[in-house]
């Protein structure tokens, strides 16, 4: 059986991690895109970076396999870890290749030696603040985007270039050095993430039309074309729920949709912000109103 624990980070730390997790993890299990890279360490010695993703993808452990990790909030892996981000786009790579051999040694020592996943989370987070003396602030151009599209999934990328005073292609250039993909990838990736917390809140229904309207797609249809595009699988299958003709019930993507301060979209809340947005229609003042609403309710 799988056991998969997000927590929360101490505040030191929130600014560039988004959250930790343990787990104990067997079978075969799908990943989706959530624009933030992991740093983990595996059972049996293996430290990696998990780059940026685009699309999801799945792998298989042997039961009962020890796994433990920190999540970097969109941006902040590059400054903190001194790495480019859009070269580990699709890569999980090494902690030797990014940090060198002696740190990877210090770091794998240390968690040999860990009691816990409580002592091997420490190990992973002590990382993450000896380098945060030397890495540089946040950019608060790119901290802007993830807040504009955090709030409003919808919103055009020409907004998000004129709110920031950047061109385009400017703003193309700095997104994809900061998350490893444009503002438009980012965009999809972050509304995927929205449906996948509101289909899995308590007060979600279970039909997927009212979830697609509310997590900024189109329509339904659309939500599947993304489901697919981005997660490789059907929606159903990502949230972990039978499809329409019943049969067993699918694990759901690993660790999808996870809201570890315990905060998850209100259901109720997004969709009726939501509506007020779109009856604003794509003005700028709608979105500018619909992001202040929304930035209550996002990630």
């Amino acid at each position: 059986m799988t056991r998969y624990t997000p927590a929360t980070v101490g505040g030191d730390l929130a600014g560039d991690l988004l959250l930790h997790w343990s787990a104990r993890i067997g079978g075969r299990h799908r990943l989706v895109p959530d624009g933030c890279v992991d740093l983990l360490w595996i059972d049996g010695g293996r430290l990696v970076v998990c780059g940026p993703e685009t699309t999801g993808w799945t792998f298989t452990l042997p039961p009962g396999t020890a796994a433990a990790g920190i999540r970097f909030r969109p941006g902040r892996v590059g400054p903190v870890l001194g790495m480019d981000t859009a070269d580990a786009r699709e890569r999980r790579i090494p902690v030797e290749d990014v940090l060198g051999s002696a740190e990877q040694r210090r770091l794998l020592e240390r968690l040999d030696e860990a009691r816990g996943d409580a002592e091997r989370v420490a190990v992973l987070e002590d990382l993450v603040r000896r380098r945060q003396h030397g890495a540089p602030p946040a950019d608060p151009v790119i901290t802007a985007v993830l807040g504009m599209l955090t709030a409003d999934p919808a919103a055009p990328v020409a907004l998000l270039a004129a709110e920031t005073g950047l061109s385009e292609r400017q703003l193309h250039r700095r997104c994809t050095s900061a998350f490893g993909y444009g503002p438009s990838v980012l965009r999809r990736i972050l509304r995927l993430q929205r449906f996948l917390r509101l289909a899995r809140h308590p007060a979600a229904p279970t039909g997927l039309a009212g979830l697609a309207y509310t997590a900024g797609f189109t329509d339904q249809s659309h939500l599947y074309r993304e489901c697919r595009d981005l997660g490789g699988a059907g929606p159903h299958e990502l949230i972990g729920r039978p499809g329409r003709r019943g049969g067993a019930r699918p694990p759901g993507a690993l660790g999808a949709g996870v809201d570890p301060a315990g905060a998850s979209d209100s259901y109720t809340t997004a969709r009726s912000v939501v509506r007020k947005t779109r009856r604003h229609g794509d003005t700028e003042s709608g979105h500018r109103e619909g992001r202040r609403a929304l930035s209550q309710i996002g990630r």
